[in-house]
C-alpha cells in the first residue's frame, strides 16, 4: 500500500483484519514514520513499512522488485497515480487506487489520463482497478447489486 495518510490508516486497519487474504503486508509512503506509526497502532509488528517517493518512478521501481508486491494499492495523492501505474507496469505488478487522476495544480474530474494506460496494462496481462474508493467507490459496487434487488415492493 503507498500512502500514509486518513483513508490509508483506514484501509491498512482493514486489510490488517484480513490476513487471511493479505498474507504480506507493506505500507510505503513519503514518511517512513507515518507507516511506522500506522503499525504500531494496529499492534502487527510483521507488517513491513518504507520509504517512497510516490512521484519518482524508478524508486517505485525499486520498491517494487525488492518487495514483489502481487498489488499495489495506491492510496497516495491523486497526483501521483500516473507514476504508480508507470512502475506497475514496469514490475508487473496490479495496481488499485481509489481516486482518479488529477494534475498537480488543475482540478479534473475525469479518468482519460488513466483510461490510456488500459491497453498496456491489458498488454501485460495486469489488472487496474481505478476509483473503486471515494469516486464514485463504495456506491459504485452497490449498484452491480442493483439488478438482483427486487425494487417492485418499493415502488407501490
Amino acid at each position: 500500500m503507498i500512502g500514509a495518510g486518513g483513508v490509508a490508516t483506514v484501509a491498512a486497519f482493514k486489510i490488517a483484519q484480513n490476513a487471511d487474504v493479505f498474507t504480506d503486508f507493506m505500507i510505503a509512503s513519503r514518511r517512513k514514520e507515518k507507516c511506522d506509526a500506522i503499525v504500531r497502532a494496529i499492534g502487527n509488528p510483521a507488517i513491513k513499512t518504507a520509504q517512497v517517493d510516490a512521484d519518482d518512478v524508478e524508486q517505485l521501481k525499486a520498491l517494487f522488485n525488492d518487495y514483489k508486491p502481487t498489488l499495489v494499492i495506491n492510496l497516495a495523492l491523486p497526483y501521483q497515480d500516473l507514476t504508480i501505474m508507470e512502475a506497475c507496469l514496469a514490475c508487473g505488478v496490479n495496481y488499485l487506487d481509489t481516486a482518479n487522476y488529477e494534475p498537480r495544480d488543475e482540478a479534473h474530474f475525469e479518468y482519460s489520463w488513466q483510461w490510456a494506460y488500459a491497453d498496456r496494462f491489458k498488454q501485460a496481462g495486469l489488472t487496474a482497478i481505478l476509483g473503486c474508493g471515494f469516486d464514485p467507490g463504495v456506491s459504485g459496487i452497490f449498484t452491480a447489486y442493483a439488478p438482483s434487488i427486487t425494487l417492485t415492493k418499493y415502488i407501490t
